[in-house]
């Protein structure tokens, strides 16, 4: 007769993050940049030295276990923050508990918070006091740039390190460890280590929760022995996210970027696809092809920004993922384009000039003229109508400002259409050079 208990059985297992937690720096995986022998997270530990730190890098990668680590070794009261839910208030909480462990037990007190780019300025200023004496060591975990999101004064009062993605050796380390550990009775053939470790992404904490999915989905299924299949059917696809105002965000469009500018079709392609697979909105890739479109291909292969714009339209009616084609297929004609920026420097130049410079009037033989008052006034006198001129330009005609510095901010590249367009330039140029001549002799002759 079967009980309660054969019913509603009373263990379980263990969580696998739990059984995986490091128990000692040498059993943390990857890291060996900072924690190898000698290097300078392994030299911070061996001196039993505290000082404050910033960890830099991806999720999954052992911030807070090295936080947790460094409070052991130090014999240190561990407290954590996030950043996301606390505000100032925790913070002065986390302060009188600080003053009353070094009161009662002469410890000092790591303060641990997780994604600290998310504090504001008055919330990093509200614990930086604290910081200055001593009260407090900071260990502060971001997936961002601290040098933008952390307040100078407390970027200056800390060590930064920056941790990398596990590789896929590192990350085979840590799937035998779990195997070992945790996960009795189960096995994995190749192609289901593979598609693990590839979906986790260099992200050891996404490899846990996926071995953890498994054990359940193996135990709900009676089965002891796991393939690719059986991961692909019973698994959700993790896809490799990002945050999309996050580091690796921009990292990767800057990478695209300059994949084609380099005029690589074969990465550029792929840091297109990469962003894909992160969740990117393709109408955001659309509008940066328009926008490598005019500023590295420009003038030398106007078809280029037709292409893009027509790809980005294609994209509106067809979505996706049909519509990702166009733009995929954008970016290896831009890869392979013609390059030239020297619009993109003309324009910058001239908007830089204008921001310093003056504001220089309209010379009068370049004003319109629609009444008989500004006639009388000279508006429009003189002016040379190009279509009335040989090759219909006027050659030695000058429509800047007087006192205007000579410049020539548009300087055409020797590629693709750029090369005629230099050639007719250099033509124009030289046709005012010789009138400008005949003028100036002209007049000198009167003289």
């Amino acid at each position: 007769m079967s009980s309660v208990n054969d019913l509603f059985p009373q263990s379980h297992p263990v969580p696998l993050a739990e059984a995986l937690r490091p128990a000692t720096l040498d059993e943390v995986i990857g890291q060996q940049h900072l924690l190898g022998a000698g290097k300078p997270l392994r030299l911070a530990f061996e001196a039993r030295k505290l000082h404050s730190l910033i960890l830099w890098g991806p999720p999954g990668v052992g911030k807070t276990t090295l936080a947790r680590l460094m409070a052991d070794a130090f014999d240190a009261e561990f407290m954590a923050l996030s950043a996301v839910f606390s505000g100032v208030k925790d913070i002065r909480e986390a302060v009188v508990r600080a003053e009353a462990t070094r009161a009662q037990h002469g410890r000092p007190t790591i303060l641990f918070v997780d994604e600290v780019h998310r504090f504001n300025k008055a919330q990093q200023d509200a614990f930086l006091p604290y910081v200055e004496s001593g009260l407090l060591t900071l260990v502060g975990a971001t997936t961002e740039n601290p040098s933008f999101e952390v307040i100078s004064a407390l970027l200056s009062r800390a060590s930064v390190y920056v941790l990398n993605p596990l590789s896929d050796d590192e990350m085979g380390l840590l799937f035998e460890r779990a195997c070992r550990k945790a996960l009795q009775g189960l096995s994995f053939d190749d192609d289901a280590r593979s598609r693990l470790i590839g979906l986790a992404d260099g992200d050891a904490r996404r490899l846990i929760n996926l071995l953890e999915q498994t054990r359940t989905a193996a135990a709900t299924a009676g089965l002891s022995r796991i393939d690719g299949a059986f991961i692909d059917n019973t698994l959700a696809q993790s896809l490799r996210r990002f945050d999309k105002g996050g580091d690796a965000f921009y990292d990767q469009i800057s990478a695209l970027h300059k994949s084609v500018r380099g005029s690589n079709p074969d990465a550029a392609l792929y840091w297109f696809c990469r962003m894909l697979d992160g969740g990117a909105d393709p109408r955001y890739l659309a509008r940066r092809i328009v926008r490598m479109a005019w500023e590295d291909i420009g003038l030398a292969d106007p078809r280029g920004a037709q292409i893009a714009g027509e790809a980005a339209a294609t994209y509106e009616r067809l979505g996706s993922p049909e519509g990702e084609l166009a733009l995929a297929e954008a970016v290896l004609y831009l890869a392979m384009a013609a390059k030239s920026n020297a619009a993109y420097v003309a324009y910058n130049a001239a908007r830089g000039f204008i921001a310093k410079d003056g504001s220089r009037p309209v010379p009068l033989h370049l004003r319109n003229a629609p009444t008989r008052l500004m006639k009388d006034l000279d508006f429009g006198k003189d002016y040379r109508y190009a279509h009335d001129e040989s090759g219909a330009y006027a050659a030695g005609e000058d429509y800047f400002p007087e006192g205007m510095p000579p410049v020539e901010w548009y300087r055409p590249v020797e590629r693709g259409l750029e090369i005629k367009i230099g050639e007719k330039l250099a033509q124009l140029r030289e046709q005012d050079r010789a009138a400008q001549k005949t003028t100036k002799n002209s007049k000198d002759s009167e003289d």
